[in-house]
């Protein structure tokens, strides 16, 4: 009941109810016949939109039957038949549904006739269609059927609307003739374009003399040249545009006495009074100066960029004239620096782009600052290009790395930050600066503390262990190695860990290459300077003692040399079985060793290097037990990476502030020791911490720490007791297990530091 109201509110009448009604017994093509020559409009459109799946279904009695159908719908149909056939005739270009070319040629003909529509629109939609088709045609079609057309709507006496087409068309057949008919055929007809007397028909044709010049060469130079001097700006935008994107066709002597005068003349020009120029410059400055070389000009150029990132920002007194154009010209500016960087070269990099890349970082912009910061393509450029500017990078690649990924506010960002750093590993991997590559490593150690355990697992991780088994330089090898041990350390989920080091011992140790067993024996080396002696001995030495029936001798030898370091991370009476299995290889060494070179090692180290019981407490080792404990502790208390590294940083400004005092408590000292004196217990009974006493900080971290405000919260009134300190007091009591936690990490990340040891002292959970 609700669909025939429905019907009778729309239609209004049963007879044109019964006009839109349809055999349901006809197919497709029977249907859309039918509709096409007794629907209405209504229905026609919506035949006309579904040409391109009755295509796909029956091609040939789709052009046999419903094309002409269309065709003759098309003659004197409205605006919206027109646009619906123009797309559907695009699709079925674009899809290249069509299998023959007299099907192309069906819908060549129909664009033809509706080409010159009076409605800019429905030309233009027309004018798509056919450039779509004459990537489809074959070139005796396009000369018979576009370019005898071409060459009579080109003259003056058509519209303009004809004559904007007419250069367009041109532009896209250029591509389909060889460089004599080009010549011949199209090259006085551009000339002719060039000349016209509308501005947007010599703006359009520049455009399209680009495609024109890759068939016939530099020929059309001194024409762009000319056009670069045109009296409308966006003539000479076009020209130059059309210039820059020709650079690797243009001889250098061109660019040095051509292009880069051309650029100069356009610059100081348009510096005055045309900003939108300027805009457009400023947008293909990069380009241009990357198809340069030597210093003739180098230095005008640079100077020309350093005008354009401060565009817009000339101040009168204390107020600073901004627009739109202006903001867009330093973004431009922003952009570009990466190919600024690689013109100016090394040498030149600090005197001429850094004061613009200094001055973008601080634009009164958000958008300038943004682009001028995004570290994501930036980077990726440097790397590609410069490696000494990735060397320099490297140099402060913790700090800078730490600044960005500890806000934790960006994903997008810190993505393209990740993606960037693996990027510059596997550009300089490939290259031959092992140097370098070593150095990158070392730095990417820093990632351990910087990134989530789940990031370095899954990207950072296998990307190291690769070089660690394919590169063939030893440094590079041995600093993956230390890396790798590095991420195994401080990861925090005991399964990955559990992964990692299995893959270390069957890829490495129990490989079939006696190469990886080498590799396996350099990071058990490495691992005795990282793991507590608990961890090494708990999962390297084992695997590293069965080497000692290896069959290859080099493998046996690297042990030998290893021993003493074995030897070594041993305790009794705790280790006393791992120092028999020890023992047990070197006798069975002794014993059966046919190897002159391994038999020679083996008994220097007997005789020299005697096995000491040592029950000595090694403070070092402790420490770095303490620490992988309490990073597996971390997951079950559920502490962030981000709140970790918080924690760090909070402990770490806190050091200092106490380190800064006991150093002026000193100089103070050597002036006066009586007032010294009181000074001291001054600070004494400051910084005892009483029974209700809990966590001491800096003020200024207090007020920017938001993650130590949300540890602390509840905990008790913030106290100020100096300008710049202050600490909490409460009862122990409410104290929650994760700031006791953070307590604990505080101890062992700095055991000099007597605060945090007074208030675990102190602390009855502990």
């Amino acid at each position: 009941m609700s669909i025939a109201v429905l019907f009778v509110c729309l239609f209004q009448s049963a007879e044109e109810i019964d006009q839109l009604t349809v055999d349901e017994d006809l197919n497709d093509i029977e249907r859309a016949v039918y509709l096409l020559s007794f629907g209405q409009e209504v229905q026609r459109v919506s035949v006309i939109s579904n040409l391109p799946s009755l295509v796909r279904q029956n091609p040939a009695e789709t052009f046999r039957r419903v094309v002409p159908k269309v065709r003759e719908v098309l003659n004197g149909a409205g605006a919206e038949i027109q646009l619906a056939a123009a797309a559907s005739f695009l699709t079925i270009l674009q899809d290249d549904i069509i299998l023959i070319h007299t099907h192309t040629y069906s819908i060549l003909k129909t664009v033809l006739l509706h080409l010159n529509h009076r409605d800019t629109v429905v030309s233009n939609a027309w004018l798509e269609t056919l450039l779509s088709a004459i990537g489809a045609l074959p070139k005796e079609t396009i000369k018979q059927e576009v370019l005898n057309p071409l060459l009579y709507q080109s003259q003056l006496s058509h519209s303009l609307q004809a004559r904007l087409a007419s250069c367009r068309i041109l532009g896209k057949i250029a591509s389909k003739f060889d460089s004599h008919i080009v010549k011949k055929e199209l090259l006085p007809l551009a000339h002719s374009l060039c000349q016209d007397v509308e501005f947007e028909v010599r703006a359009s044709m520049c455009r399209q003399l680009e495609n024109i010049a890759r068939a016939t060469g530099t020929e059309l130079l001194p024409e762009l040249v000319e056009l670069a001097g045109d009296e409308e700006s966006s003539v000479r935008l076009a020209a130059f545009d059309t210039i820059i994107n020709l650079m690797e066709m243009i001889d250098s002597d061109d660019r040095l006495h051509v292009v880069v005068p051309l650029v100069m003349s356009v610059c100081d020009s348009s510096s005055q009074a045309d900003e939108a120029v300027m805009a457009s410059l400023s947008f293909q400055f990069g380009k241009l100066c990357s198809g340069l070389a030597g210093d003739q000009h180098r230095t005008r150029l640079l100077q020309k960029f350093k005008l354009f990132s401060v565009s817009g920002l000339q101040t009168e007194g204390n107020h600073t004239e901004t627009s739109s154009e202006s903001t867009l010209i330093r973004c431009n500016c922003c952009y570009n620096l990466p190919a600024m960087v690689v013109f100016a070269d090394s040498a030149h990099f600090l005197s001429e782009v850094y004061p613009s890349f200094a001055s973008l970082c601080c634009d009164p912009e958000v958008s300038v600052r943004r682009t001028a910061c995004s570290p994501g393509n930036t980077l990726r450029c440097f790397v590609d290009v410069v490696f000494e500017v990735l060397d320099a990078l490297m140099n402060h690649l913790e700090e800078t790395l730490e600044a960005v990924l500890s806000r934790g506010e960006n994903t997008s960002v810190d993505n393209k930050l990740l993606s960037a750093l693996l990027l510059a590993e596997q550009t300089v991997g490939c290259s031959l600066r092992w140097r370098l590559h070593e150095k990158l490593l070392q730095r990417y150690s820093c990632l351990a503390r910087l990134l989530p355990g789940d990031i370095l697992h899954q990207s950072f991780s296998p990307r190291i262990f690769i070089i660690l088994t394919t590169n063939k330089v030893l440094p590079v090898q041995k600093e993956a190695a230390r890396t790798f041990c590095t991420f195994l350390r401080y990861n925090r989920k005991q399964e990955q860990r559990q992964e990692m080091m299995e893959r270390l011992i069957q890829d490495l140790a129990q490989g079939r290459s006696y190469w990886n067993r080498l590799r396996f024996l350099d990071v058990c080396e490495t691992a005795t300077e990282i793991f507590s002696r608990k961890y090494f001995n708990k999962h390297f030495l084992i695997p590293a003692l069965e080497l000692v029936h290896d069959p290859v001798a080099n493998v046996r030898y690297k042990l030998c040399q290893l021993l003493p370091r074995l030897r070594s991370s041993l305790r009794l009476p705790s280790d006393k079985q791992l120092l028999q299995q020890l023992d047990f290889c070197v006798q069975k060494l002794l014993c059966r060793e046919k190897d002159k070179d391994v038999v020679a090692t083996i008994l220097f180290l007997n005789e020299c290097v005697q096995f000491q019981k040592r029950q000595e407490k090694d403070l070092l080792d402790q420490k770095k037990e303490k620490e992988e404990t309490l990073l597996l502790e971390m997951v079950r208390f559920s502490i962030t990476h981000y709140c970790y590294i918080q924690i760090v940083q909070t402990v770490s400004l806190m050091f200092l502030c106490r380190q800064e005092q006991l150093e002026r408590q000193q100089t103070e000292a050597k002036t006066n020791d009586k007032l010294n004196e009181r000074k001291r217990e001054s600070e004494q009974n400051l910084y005892l911490l009483s029974e209700n006493s809990c966590f001491i900080c800096s003020c200024d971290l207090w007020e920017q720490s938001r993650v130590l405000k949300r540890f602390v919260e509840g905990l008790g009134t913030v106290i100020l007791v100096r300008p710049r300190v202050c600490y909490l007091t409460k009862n122990y009591t409410n104290i929650s297990a994760p700031l006791i936690m953070m307590l604990k990490i505080c101890m062992v990340l700095f055991p000099m530091f007597a605060l945090v040891k007074s208030a675990l002292k102190v602390c009855s959970y502990m």
